[in-house]
Protein backbone atom coordinates (compact mmCIF):
# COMPACT_ATOMS: atom_id res chain seq x y z
CA UNK A 1 0.00 0.00 0.00
CA UNK A 2 1.49 3.31 -1.07
CA UNK A 3 1.66 6.02 1.54
CA UNK A 4 1.16 9.61 0.54
CA UNK A 5 2.91 12.54 2.19
CA UNK A 6 2.11 16.25 1.97
CA UNK A 7 4.59 18.97 2.73
CA UNK A 8 3.25 21.58 5.16
CA UNK A 9 4.40 25.11 4.63
CA UNK A 10 5.85 27.16 7.47
CA UNK A 11 2.77 29.35 7.59
CA UNK A 12 0.51 26.32 7.75
CA UNK A 13 2.59 24.85 10.57
CA UNK A 14 2.38 28.11 12.52
CA UNK A 15 -1.38 28.18 12.04
CA UNK A 16 -1.57 24.61 13.26
CA UNK A 17 0.44 25.40 16.45
CA UNK A 18 -1.72 28.42 17.16
CA UNK A 19 -4.86 26.39 16.79
CA UNK A 20 -3.77 23.84 19.40
CA UNK A 21 -4.69 25.14 22.88
CA UNK A 22 -3.21 23.54 26.00
CA UNK A 23 -5.58 21.58 28.14
CA UNK A 24 -7.01 23.79 30.88
CA UNK A 25 -5.16 23.43 34.20
CA UNK A 26 -7.60 23.97 37.09
CA UNK A 27 -4.69 24.48 39.57
CA UNK A 28 -2.81 27.00 37.45
CA UNK A 29 -4.60 30.05 38.85
CA UNK A 30 -4.28 28.79 42.42
CA UNK A 31 -0.56 28.19 42.01
CA UNK A 32 -0.06 31.65 40.56
CA UNK A 33 -2.04 33.24 43.40
CA UNK A 34 -0.01 31.32 45.98
CA UNK A 35 3.28 32.29 44.34
CA UNK A 36 2.20 35.91 44.06
CA UNK A 37 1.20 36.02 47.73
CA UNK A 38 4.55 34.61 48.91
CA UNK A 39 6.59 36.82 46.57
CA UNK A 40 4.68 39.99 47.48
CA UNK A 41 4.99 39.33 51.20
CA UNK A 42 8.71 38.60 50.86
CA UNK A 43 9.28 41.78 48.80
CA UNK A 44 7.54 43.83 51.48
CA UNK A 45 9.35 42.44 54.54
CA UNK A 46 12.83 41.72 53.12
CA UNK A 47 14.13 45.32 53.54
CA UNK A 48 13.27 45.06 57.26
CA UNK A 49 15.05 41.73 57.88
CA UNK A 50 18.58 41.90 59.24
CA UNK A 51 21.41 39.51 60.00
CA UNK A 52 22.71 39.68 63.57
CA UNK A 53 26.28 38.58 64.34
CA UNK A 54 27.37 38.42 67.96
CA UNK A 55 30.60 37.83 69.82
CA UNK A 56 29.88 35.94 73.01
CA UNK A 57 31.88 34.79 75.97
CA UNK A 58 32.71 31.10 75.88
CA UNK A 59 33.24 28.93 78.91
CA UNK A 60 35.60 26.59 77.07
CA UNK A 61 39.31 26.97 76.36
CA UNK A 62 39.08 26.17 72.69
CA UNK A 63 40.16 29.07 70.53
CA UNK A 64 37.99 29.83 67.50
CA UNK A 65 39.91 30.76 64.34
CA UNK A 66 40.45 34.51 64.20
CA UNK A 67 39.05 35.13 67.67
CA UNK A 68 40.75 35.40 71.05
CA UNK A 69 40.44 32.62 73.63
CA UNK A 70 37.16 32.57 75.56
CA UNK A 71 35.10 33.98 72.68
CA UNK A 72 32.78 32.43 70.13
CA UNK A 73 30.73 33.75 67.27
CA UNK A 74 26.97 33.40 66.89
CA UNK A 75 24.46 34.50 64.33
CA UNK A 76 20.73 35.02 64.04
CA UNK A 77 18.07 37.13 62.41
CA UNK A 78 15.93 40.08 63.38
CA UNK A 79 13.47 42.59 61.99
CA UNK A 80 13.40 46.37 62.19
CA UNK A 81 10.07 47.40 63.66
CA UNK A 82 10.52 51.16 64.20
CA UNK A 83 11.93 53.90 62.01
CA UNK A 84 14.49 54.88 64.65
CA UNK A 85 16.32 51.54 64.54
CA UNK A 86 14.76 49.22 67.13
CA UNK A 87 15.14 45.57 66.08
CA UNK A 88 13.23 42.58 67.42
CA UNK A 89 15.06 39.27 67.79
CA UNK A 90 15.47 36.29 70.15
CA UNK A 91 17.00 36.50 73.60
CA UNK A 92 19.16 33.45 72.98
CA UNK A 93 20.69 35.15 69.92
CA UNK A 94 22.14 38.09 71.88
CA UNK A 95 22.31 36.82 75.47
CA UNK A 96 25.83 37.15 76.89
CA UNK A 97 27.04 39.07 73.84
CA UNK A 98 30.12 41.29 74.15
CA UNK A 99 29.52 42.86 70.75
CA UNK A 100 26.62 42.87 68.30
CA UNK A 101 26.81 43.72 64.61
CA UNK A 102 23.78 44.09 62.35
CA UNK A 103 23.87 43.70 58.57
CA UNK A 104 21.01 45.28 56.64
CA UNK A 105 19.42 43.91 53.48
CA UNK A 106 21.51 46.31 51.34
CA UNK A 107 24.73 44.81 52.73
CA UNK A 108 25.69 47.70 55.03
CA UNK A 109 26.72 46.88 58.59
CA UNK A 110 26.71 48.75 61.87
CA UNK A 111 27.29 48.13 65.55
CA UNK A 112 24.19 47.58 67.67
CA UNK A 113 23.37 48.12 71.33
CA UNK A 114 21.32 45.65 73.35
CA UNK A 115 18.30 47.52 74.70
CA UNK A 116 17.09 44.58 76.76
CA UNK A 117 16.35 40.87 76.63
CA UNK A 118 13.77 38.65 78.27
CA UNK A 119 14.78 34.98 78.52
CA UNK A 120 11.33 34.07 79.86
CA UNK A 121 9.81 34.77 76.42
CA UNK A 122 13.04 34.36 74.39
CA UNK A 123 12.70 37.91 73.05
CA UNK A 124 15.18 40.77 72.87
CA UNK A 125 15.46 44.25 71.40
CA UNK A 126 18.64 45.75 69.93
CA UNK A 127 19.10 49.17 68.34
CA UNK A 128 21.14 50.61 65.50
CA UNK A 129 21.66 54.12 64.21
CA UNK A 130 20.88 54.74 60.58
CA UNK A 131 18.90 56.66 58.02
CA UNK A 132 16.20 55.52 55.61
CA UNK A 133 15.48 52.37 57.61
CA UNK A 134 12.53 50.26 56.52
CA UNK A 135 10.44 49.16 59.51
CA UNK A 136 8.11 46.21 59.11
CA UNK A 137 4.44 46.43 59.98
CA UNK A 138 3.21 44.47 62.98
CA UNK A 139 0.02 42.45 62.60
CA UNK A 140 -2.41 41.11 65.20
CA UNK A 141 -1.97 37.51 66.32
CA UNK A 142 -5.58 37.41 67.55
CA UNK A 143 -6.72 37.27 63.92
CA UNK A 144 -4.75 34.14 63.02
CA UNK A 145 -6.37 30.91 61.87
CA UNK A 146 -5.08 27.36 61.61
CA UNK A 147 -4.25 26.59 57.97
CA UNK A 148 -3.41 30.22 57.16
CA UNK A 149 -0.47 30.87 54.81
CA UNK A 150 2.67 32.11 56.58
CA UNK A 151 6.13 33.05 55.35
CA UNK A 152 9.34 32.83 57.39
CA UNK A 153 12.28 35.07 56.51
CA UNK A 154 15.73 34.82 58.01
CA UNK A 155 19.40 34.07 57.52
CA UNK A 156 19.93 30.31 57.96
CA UNK A 157 23.62 29.39 57.88
CA UNK A 158 24.39 32.96 56.79
CA UNK A 159 22.29 32.89 53.60
CA UNK A 160 20.71 36.31 53.89
CA UNK A 161 16.97 36.88 53.40
CA UNK A 162 16.03 33.25 52.81
CA UNK A 163 12.30 32.75 52.37
CA UNK A 164 10.28 29.65 53.26
CA UNK A 165 6.52 29.24 53.26
CA UNK A 166 3.99 27.02 54.97
CA UNK A 167 0.85 27.17 57.02
CA UNK A 168 -0.09 27.66 60.66
CA UNK A 169 -0.29 24.13 62.03
CA UNK A 170 -1.69 25.05 65.45
CA UNK A 171 -2.34 28.02 67.72
CA UNK A 172 -2.16 28.42 71.47
CA UNK A 173 0.79 26.08 71.95
CA UNK A 174 3.01 26.33 75.03
CA UNK A 175 6.79 26.18 74.79
CA UNK A 176 9.34 25.90 77.60
CA UNK A 177 11.85 28.77 77.51
CA UNK A 178 15.49 28.35 78.44
CA UNK A 179 14.80 30.04 81.76
CA UNK A 180 12.29 27.30 82.64
CA UNK A 181 9.15 29.42 82.32
CA UNK A 182 6.38 28.41 79.95
CA UNK A 183 5.71 30.66 76.96
CA UNK A 184 2.01 30.69 76.16
CA UNK A 185 0.15 31.37 72.89
CA UNK A 186 2.98 30.10 70.69
CA UNK A 187 2.37 29.63 66.96
CA UNK A 188 3.22 26.24 65.46
CA UNK A 189 4.07 26.26 61.75
CA UNK A 190 5.54 23.96 59.13
CA UNK A 191 7.44 26.79 57.37
CA UNK A 192 10.98 25.38 57.33
CA UNK A 193 13.40 26.92 59.83
CA UNK A 194 17.10 26.29 60.29
CA UNK A 195 19.81 27.60 62.64
CA UNK A 196 20.20 31.28 61.86
CA UNK A 197 16.45 31.79 61.36
CA UNK A 198 16.11 32.50 65.08
CA UNK A 199 14.72 35.96 65.68
CA UNK A 200 13.52 36.42 62.12
CA UNK A 201 9.93 37.37 61.31
CA UNK A 202 7.01 35.11 60.54
CA UNK A 203 4.67 37.11 58.31
CA UNK A 204 1.23 36.72 56.76
CA UNK A 205 0.34 37.07 53.08
CA UNK A 206 0.23 40.87 53.47
CA UNK A 207 3.81 40.94 54.76
CA UNK A 208 2.80 41.94 58.30
CA UNK A 209 4.77 40.36 61.13
CA UNK A 210 2.63 37.90 63.09
CA UNK A 211 5.38 36.12 65.01
CA UNK A 212 9.07 35.87 65.86
CA UNK A 213 10.65 32.57 64.85
CA UNK A 214 12.20 30.95 67.90
CA UNK A 215 12.54 27.16 67.94
CA UNK A 216 12.75 23.93 65.97
CA UNK A 217 11.99 20.48 67.36
CA UNK A 218 14.73 18.02 66.45
CA UNK A 219 14.61 15.51 64.79
CA UNK A 220 10.97 16.11 63.80
CA UNK A 221 10.11 17.50 60.38
CA UNK A 222 7.88 20.55 60.11
CA UNK A 223 7.64 21.31 63.83
CA UNK A 224 8.65 24.96 64.11
CA UNK A 225 7.49 27.61 66.56
CA UNK A 226 7.17 31.39 66.71
CA UNK A 227 6.35 33.79 69.54
CA UNK A 228 3.05 35.54 68.75
CA UNK A 229 3.47 39.18 67.72
CA UNK A 230 1.10 40.45 70.41
CA UNK A 231 3.37 38.91 73.04
CA UNK A 232 6.40 40.35 71.23
CA UNK A 233 4.85 43.84 71.11
CA UNK A 234 4.17 43.82 74.85
CA UNK A 235 7.65 42.55 75.72
CA UNK A 236 9.36 44.96 73.31
CA UNK A 237 7.54 47.96 74.80
CA UNK A 238 8.68 46.94 78.31
CA UNK A 239 12.26 46.36 77.16
CA UNK A 240 12.40 49.78 75.51
CA UNK A 241 10.87 51.46 78.56
CA UNK A 242 12.63 49.61 81.39
CA UNK A 243 15.32 47.44 79.79
CA UNK A 244 13.58 44.41 81.29
CA UNK A 245 10.14 42.88 81.82
CA UNK A 246 8.95 43.29 85.39
CA UNK A 247 7.49 40.20 87.03
CA UNK A 248 6.63 39.33 90.60
CA UNK A 249 7.97 36.41 92.61
CA UNK A 250 7.47 34.81 96.01
CA UNK A 251 10.85 33.10 96.50
CA UNK A 252 9.75 29.46 96.70
CA UNK A 253 11.33 26.63 94.73
CA UNK A 254 9.91 23.15 94.31
CA UNK A 255 8.24 20.72 91.97
CA UNK A 256 4.83 19.79 90.63
CA UNK A 257 3.12 16.99 92.55
CA UNK A 258 0.01 14.83 92.15
CA UNK A 259 -2.15 14.70 95.28
CA UNK A 260 -3.77 11.49 96.48
CA UNK A 261 -7.55 11.24 96.30
CA UNK A 262 -7.97 11.25 100.08
CA UNK A 263 -6.22 14.63 100.39
CA UNK A 264 -8.22 16.11 97.50
CA UNK A 265 -11.52 15.02 99.08
CA UNK A 266 -10.51 16.01 102.61
CA UNK A 267 -9.58 19.58 101.62
CA UNK A 268 -12.30 19.83 98.92
CA UNK A 269 -9.74 20.90 96.29
CA UNK A 270 -10.64 21.87 92.72
CA UNK A 271 -7.54 20.18 91.27
CA UNK A 272 -5.68 16.97 92.10
CA UNK A 273 -2.23 18.54 91.65
CA UNK A 274 -0.22 21.24 93.37
CA UNK A 275 3.22 22.80 93.79
CA UNK A 276 5.39 21.19 96.47
CA UNK A 277 7.75 23.69 98.14
CA UNK A 278 11.21 22.18 98.63
CA UNK A 279 13.22 25.31 99.47
CA UNK A 280 12.70 28.97 100.36
CA UNK A 281 14.90 31.97 99.69
CA UNK A 282 16.08 33.93 102.71
CA UNK A 283 14.11 37.12 103.37
CA UNK A 284 11.68 36.22 100.55
CA UNK A 285 7.93 37.03 100.43
CA UNK A 286 7.15 33.33 100.95
CA UNK A 287 9.32 33.07 104.05
CA UNK A 288 7.92 36.27 105.51
CA UNK A 289 4.40 34.94 104.93
CA UNK A 290 5.13 31.86 107.06
CA UNK A 291 5.48 29.29 104.30
CA UNK A 292 7.45 26.17 105.21
CA UNK A 293 9.29 23.50 103.26
CA UNK A 294 6.92 20.62 102.52
CA UNK A 295 3.89 22.90 102.04
CA UNK A 296 1.89 22.31 98.87
CA UNK A 297 0.53 25.42 97.15
CA UNK A 298 -2.99 24.70 95.84
CA UNK A 299 -4.48 28.18 95.26
CA UNK A 300 -3.47 31.81 94.75
CA UNK A 301 -6.16 34.46 95.23
CA UNK A 302 -8.76 31.68 94.86
CA UNK A 303 -7.24 30.56 91.53
CA UNK A 304 -6.43 26.83 91.60
CA UNK A 305 -2.71 26.03 91.30
CA UNK A 306 -1.88 22.69 89.71
CA UNK A 307 1.82 23.42 89.20
CA UNK A 308 4.54 26.01 88.81
CA UNK A 309 3.24 27.14 85.41
CA UNK A 310 -0.10 28.19 86.90
CA UNK A 311 1.75 30.14 89.57
CA UNK A 312 4.01 31.86 87.03
CA UNK A 313 1.03 32.97 84.96
CA UNK A 314 -0.47 34.70 87.97
CA UNK A 315 2.74 36.33 89.23
CA UNK A 316 2.64 39.24 86.78
CA UNK A 317 3.92 42.80 87.05
CA UNK A 318 0.56 43.89 88.45
CA UNK A 319 1.03 41.62 91.50
CA UNK A 320 4.19 43.40 92.71
CA UNK A 321 3.49 44.79 96.19
CA UNK A 322 -0.14 43.62 96.19
CA UNK A 323 -1.34 41.77 99.30
CA UNK A 324 -2.62 38.37 98.17
CA UNK A 325 -3.94 35.07 99.56
CA UNK A 326 -2.02 31.84 99.19
CA UNK A 327 -3.58 28.48 100.10
CA UNK A 328 -1.25 25.68 101.18
CA UNK A 329 -1.91 22.16 102.44
CA UNK A 330 0.26 19.68 104.31
CA UNK A 331 -1.28 16.35 105.21
CA UNK A 332 -4.48 17.19 107.14
CA UNK A 333 -3.50 20.81 107.68
CA UNK A 334 -4.68 23.64 105.42
CA UNK A 335 -3.54 27.24 105.92
CA UNK A 336 -4.36 30.55 104.28
CA UNK A 337 -1.27 32.74 104.07
CA UNK A 338 -1.14 36.46 103.41
CA UNK A 339 1.69 37.17 100.98
CA UNK A 340 3.02 40.29 99.22
CA UNK A 341 4.92 39.33 96.03
CA UNK A 342 8.04 41.36 95.28
CA UNK A 343 9.66 42.29 91.99
CA UNK A 344 11.80 39.45 90.71
CA UNK A 345 15.49 40.13 90.62
CA UNK A 346 17.26 40.35 87.26
CA UNK A 347 18.53 36.98 86.03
Amino acid sequence: MQKRFRLISTSEEDDHCRDVSPAPDPDRYLLDAYSEAVASAADKVNPSVVNISVTQKSGGRRRAFGHPPGERQGTGSGSIFTGDGFILTNSHVVQGAKAVEVTLSDGSSSKADIVGDDPDTDLAVVRISGEDLCPAELGDSRDLRVGQLVIAVGNPYGFQCTVTAGVISALGRSLRSRSGRLIDNVIQTDAALNPGNSGGPLVNSRGDIIGVNTAIIYPAQGLCFAIAVNTASFVASRLIQYGRVKRSYIGAAGQDITLNRRMVRYHDLEVNKGFLVTSLEDDSPAKRAGMREGDIIVAYNDHPISGVDDLHRLLTEEQIGVRSRLSVVKRADRRELEIVPAERKSG
